[in-house]
């Protein structure tokens, strides 16, 4: 891989839908690195991935960003909004390319014959680098696309798939819970939310990402969130997504289940749960069905619930000592 040692700052976005899965990045052609479409860019945030120079929208022109996708994001390890550094790069022709599924340790997947093929023409020109996750255009799982973790490439660094690429499919699975929300959801993922998303992000973004600026600040970040809505509006989408995004630890409370008929078992669980996303922040803890576990205080009749509630609001009331722990809420009510 040789380059010309340039390179340019760029702010991150969100990237355009028909884009997402395709390894693309839409840049503006306006600068030091004399970019054409079908160049290709290594991008550097906390770690280094690549991409398929797109022309980018001429609204964006004079904007400075970069528009990628959720797993190139993640890739580099940025958000939205966070600055990379973007430089044209040479590549060689990848001789061989393993994968590996990426999904929980307890599932099999069995390809049929011909995949390799199929993963070859789906991804044609794609730079890619050991370490990376990538999306297989076409290929999913019970609707769903299921990524890939690179596992090696010959030769080592940026390649670029080619026709003559010799690829592996390995159907040992790469464990998603070792790889920290590789399946997690991005923020295209999600329509229709923009305002709602946008707003949560104002309100949890910034605390998990930028703790110290309140503290500099005097200020105390908000330790709650409550969402509400009707079933299937997108309450967990959007939780799951910016705690993906925010690369944040995610913790998922099923209001129901943690009710237990042992006397003190509902409160050790809420306590576990509470400490272990202490133990790996910054985290999220997300509470589903919140109104069944903590209605109002008149309205508790059982014991069992009254003692749910108080150890709800004495773990809340503890949050200003668990620095960058994220309570939301979900209800339909």
């Amino acid at each position: 891989m040789a380059d010309d040692g340039e390179s340019v700052t760029l702010r991150v976005a969100k990237a355009i839908p028909s884009d997402v899965g395709h390894g693309r990045a839409r840049v503006p052609f306006n600068n030091d690195l004399d970019l054409k479409p079908g160049d290709i860019i290594e991008i550097s945030g906390e770690s280094k991935t690549a991409a398929v120079v797109w022309r980018c929208r001429p609204e964006d022109a004079s904007l400075g960003v970069i528009r990628v996708d959720g797993i190139i994001r993640k890739n580099a390890g940025v958000s939205l909004g966070d600055r990379v550094d973007i430089r044209k790069v040479e590549v060689k022709k990848c001789e061989r390319l393993v994968l590996s599924p990426v999904m929980a340790k307890q599932q099999k997947v069995r390809f049929g014959p011909g995949i390799e093929g199929f993963a070859r023409r789906g991804l044609n020109k794609r730079p890619v680098v050991a370490g990376d996750r990538i999306f297989i255009p076409g290929m999913t799982l019970f609707a769903e696309a299921l990524p890939f973790a690179i596992v090696s490439t010959k030769p080592k660094g940026i390649v670029q798939v080619a026709p003559e690429t010799e690829i592996v499919i390995k159907e040992e699975v790469f464990d998603e819970e070792e790889d920290s929300g590789a399946q997690s959801i991005a923020y295209e993922d999600i329509g229709g939310l923009g305002n709602q998303l946008q707003k949560v992000r104002e309100m949890i973004e910034l605390p998990l990402k930028h703790p110290i600026l309140f503290r500099r600040l005097g200020i105390d970040p908000p330790k709650g969130v409550l969402l509400h809505g009707p079933p299937g509006t997108g309450k967990t989408m959007i939780a799951k997504a910016v705690a993906s995004e925010t690369n944040a630890h995610f913790s998922s409370i099923n209001g129901p289940e943690i009710i237990s008929k042992y006397y003190g078992e509902s409160e050790k669980a809420l306590r576990e749960i509470f400490d272990e996303a202490t133990q790996n922040a910054p985290a999220i803890i997300f509470i589903d069905e919140l109104d069944s576990i903590a209605p109002k205080r008149e309205d508790v009749t059982g014991e069992v619930e009254r003692r749910v509630v108080a150890q709800l609001l004495t773990l809340m009331d503890g949050m200003h000592g668990r620095d960058n722990v994220i309570v939301i809420g979900a209800t339909n009510r």
